[in-house]
This record gives structure tokens, sequence and C-alpha cells, in this order.
């Protein structure tokens, strides 16, 4: 398949559509059909790739998402560069609701997800000891500071299996552990990304406070998608702006993330 695209933007949990006029594309990929047909549209002489994680209409629960299709879909079209919103729980009492992580580790704590594209031979270790790219995050951050968004340096996102939320013991111990946010679709997403040697990041969108968090009350779907409908727009204008600065993929940790990772 022909390059249609160079950026790809998974949607989250209340950001379904992104770009303006597009062409749908349908992806056959090995892994099965993606999450809805891929919007290819263009931003500021940039070719985008959206694609919501969820489905069209968030049929899709996140131990559902056919995060490998997804993923191989992006890179069909020939995207290099991927950006993930994701909705998340706040296990500090100091986040903001509406504030923005930038995170740079995740702590996975799902189960029974298809993780990763190396099943077979030959036998690959992909390292996940840095798993956000690190230039996307600058970006990212530096676009933020010069709109006035408040997003944070780093964090740790702990990725849950879903769909049930967290009992409060599961919380305190999470809060225990020094983690930042909690979330249930950020791996295998990145660290898929990272095996096809593309460049992911990701921005976590504070929309409630985990059970665990003192004070904290039992956590709802329906506050979550309350709290990111109320400040969709910001993260819209920060993608919105973020984009056009989004340069070609470098030679970094993710470009290179094969060499030396197969058992010969």
């Amino acid at each position: 398949m022909a390059q249609q695209a160079e950026i790809g933007i998974f949607g989250g949990s209340g950001f379904y559509s992104f770009l303006g006029a597009v062409e749908e594309v349908e992806v056959e990929t090995p892994f099965g059909k993606p999450s809805a047909p891929v919007a290819v549209g263009e931003l500021a002489d940039r070719r985008v790739a959206f694609l919501p994680r969820h489905g069209r209409s968030h049929e899709l629960p996140p131990h559902r998402i056919p995060y490998r299709a997804n993923v191989w879909a992006l890179r069909e079209l020939g995207v290099r560069r991927i950006v993930g919103p994701c909705a998340s729980g706040a296990l500090r009492a100091g986040l903001a609701l509406g504030e923005f992580l930038v995170c740079d580790q995740f702590v996975d704590r799902t189960a029974g997800r298809a993780d990763t594209f190396y099943d077979g031979t030959p036998v690959t270790h992909v390292s996940a000891a840095d798993p956000f790219c690190p230039d996307l995050r600058r970006t990212l951050l530096a676009t933020a500071r010069e709109l006035g968004i408040e997003a944070r340096d780093g964090g740790t996102v702990v990725v849950i299996q879903g769909p049930r939320f967290s009992t409060r013991a599961e919380s305190r111990w999470f809060q225990a552990m020094g983690w930042d946010a909690i979330n249930m679709t950020a791996y295998p997403e990145c660290h898929l990304a990272r095996e096809l040697e593309l460049c992911y990041a990701t921005i976590a969108m504070v929309t409630d406070y985990d059970v665990g968090v003192e004070g904290g009350e039992p956590v709802s779907a329906d506050r979550v998608m309350r709290v990111f409908r109320e400040n969709n727009e910001r993260l819209r204008a920060l993608l919105l702006a973020a984009i056009p600065r989004i340069g070609p993929q470098p030679t970094d940790v993710c470009a290179t993330a094969l060499g030396g990772a197969a058992v010969r």
C-alpha cells in the first residue's frame, strides 16, 4: 500500500473525530480489522491518519480493542509517528482534573491481551526501558507551554485490564507504589508501536481521582466522560498546534528498537 499518512492519532474516550475533510480507508491486517476505518486527511501540509481505538461509537471495551490490528494499520498507511491521547484517573491528589501528563513510563497490569507481534521465530525481545518517544514528548510539552496549557513532564501510568475500575485496596496499592495515573488502554498500544519501530507518545488527561486517593469518590464512567468533554477543546488545540511541528522520524530509540533484539 502506497504511503498515505506520516503522523497517526489514536482517539480515546470522547475524542472520535479530529480532522475535517477526510478519506476513510479500510485496511486489512494479518491481525484482523482495526477498530474502525482509518480517516486520512491533511493538516498544515502534513498527512494525518486518525483511528478511534474504541470504534466509531465507543463499542469496544478496553480489553477487546484490536491493538495489533490498529498499530499495524497505521504502519501500513506509512505512519511513523503516533500520538495516543487517553483518559486517565489520578493517583495523586495534587493532580488537577483536566490536567495533562506526558508520561514517560508505564506499568502493565493487564492480562491476556495480545501484546506482541513476535509470537514465533526468530524469538525477539524488544526493550521497553524507555517506552515513550523522547522527541515526541519534547514536542508536545513545548507546544503545551507555548499555548499556556498545563502539562506535566513525565509520570508513570499504570494500565489495568478493565472494564472494571479499581477496588479501594488496589488503588491504595498503586498510589503507595508512587505511580501517577491509571488507565486501561496505554498498554499494549505503546509497546506494539515500539515493536514496529514507530514513535509513540501519550497525553494522559486526568478525568477523575481514583477511588484510593484521599477523599476520592467511586469512579463512574459518566463522570469520566463529562470531564473529558469539558477539556476536549484544549486537547484538540494542543494536537492541532503540535502536529505541524512533528518532524520526520529521527534515528532514536524508537527507530532502532529491533537492533539486537532477535535471538540468532
